[in-house]
């Protein structure tokens, strides 16, 4: 039986790519209830009717769903929301780095002040679990949005010091990019192809880990089954170099467009202010205390003395001991057809023809 099977489950920031896709999942796995809330009063009126309509269409009709315009800010309009609801995904955040920056009180207000409302409802309301979905951008900081997203899980992780007699497990998820979420670097490659070029990359020794949206979305659930209390899961994904995946792009979309590939041109901008080379998911100092799990890692707790003592009995441990730092710069990247095949298995590509399609002569003369 599905861990949410005849459960009520609530969504924050329902309305973006990773919630919509998280909200489906849900709603697979028969929930008694589920509830949404997003500020964006138009996609969550979309998002009813999509809920429905996969309601009807999948035969689930004991699941409600329930969607609500309202704001995390509002602690008042949360505590409400958060009545008789046993797990709590929160997902609503500022998210764009530069946004963040030119607007820093509000990125706080959200990201951090949003992160405490979602906590003390879910305390008021004596909710089981509670996961918040960070990113790589909390991991060792240089702006607003990496700083707020580190303090929303070091709240997090600091709540199972607060709830005394309460049931409330809080737990976070940490993982990378998404393709084919709005504002990927996939769909800005996508539309420079369009356009007919250029397609610019800020370094051509750039690498990022990269997940499915199904798959961010699987994690995300198994993560709320493992959660203990207070770790912060790092989910595992491959790593990719940015230029291959400009160069696979350019190759596989180009033609659909009325341009020749090698026509289109490659090139290079520098990299932003702040933006790192590789990705980190987990720093030096966090090994010391990670284990690893079959599909992801589990960074338990520093103050682990704070808490009420809890054992981190998951069903299957691979090591108690991590000895390096997850990041995208020690991994192995993927290869061409590797690439091909996530971006296909993504929906950003369409399966090639010709299995005698070959990409290497393209990438050579792209070289």
């Amino acid at each position: 039986m599905a861990f949410l099977t005849g459960k009520t489950a609530l969504v924050t920031g329902g309305c973006g790519t990773v919630g919509r896709e998280l909200v489906r999942q849900i709603v697979s796995q028969n929930p008694r209830e589920v509830r949404v809330i997003d500020s964006n009063e138009s996609e969550i009126f979309f998002l009813e009717q999509e809920i429905e309509a996969q309601i009807t269409e999948e035969s689930r009709e004991g699941v409600t769903a329930l969607c609500h315009v309202g704001d995390i800010r509002d602690s008042d309009r949360l505590d409400m929301l958060f009545e008789g609801v046993d797990v709590v995904y929160h997902l609503a955040a500022l998210k764009h780095v530069i946004l963040c920056e030119k607007s820093p009180f509000d990125a706080t207000q959200t990201n951090i002040i949003g992160v405490k409302n979602v906590i003390q409802a879910a305390l008021n309301n004596n909710v089981e679990r509670v996961i918040f979905t960070s990113s790589d951008k909390g991991v060792n900081p240089t702006n607003v949005l990496g700083t707020s997203k580190l303090m929303g899980e070091r709240l997090i992780t600091a709540a199972n010091s607060l709830k005394i007699n309460k049931r409330t497990v809080f737990s976070s998820t940490r993982f990378g990019n998404v393709l084919g979420s709005r504002g990927s670097v996939a769909t800005v490659f996508e539309r420079q192809i369009e356009a007919g070029g250029p397609v610019t990359l800020t370094d051509s020794e750039m690498t990022r880990f990269v997940m499915t949206l199904q798959q961010a979305c699987r994690l995300v659930l198994q993560a709320s089954e493992l959660a203990r209390g207070g770790e912060v899961f790092v989910t595992k994904m491959p790593v990719m170099r940015i230029e291959d995946l400009a160069k696979v792009m350019i190759y596989r979309l180009a033609p659909g467009h009325g341009h020749a590939p090698g026509d289109i041109e490659l090139t290079t901008i520098g990299s932003k202010a702040g933006e790192k080379f590789y990705e980190e998911l987990m720093t030096d100092e966090e090994t010391r205390r990670t284990w690893e799990l079959p599909d992801m890692f589990s960074v338990l707790p520093a103050f682990r003395s704070v808490y009420q003592e809890i054992e981190y009995d998951y069903p299957e441990v691979l090591r108690r001991q991590v000895t390096e730092p997850y990041n995208s710069a020690t991994g192995s990247v993927m290869s061409f057809p590797e690439i091909e095949e996530l971006l296909e298995l993504c929906g950003i590509l369409e399966p090639a023809e010709s299995e005698d399609a070959d990409i290497r002569p393209f990438v050579r003369r792209a070289a």
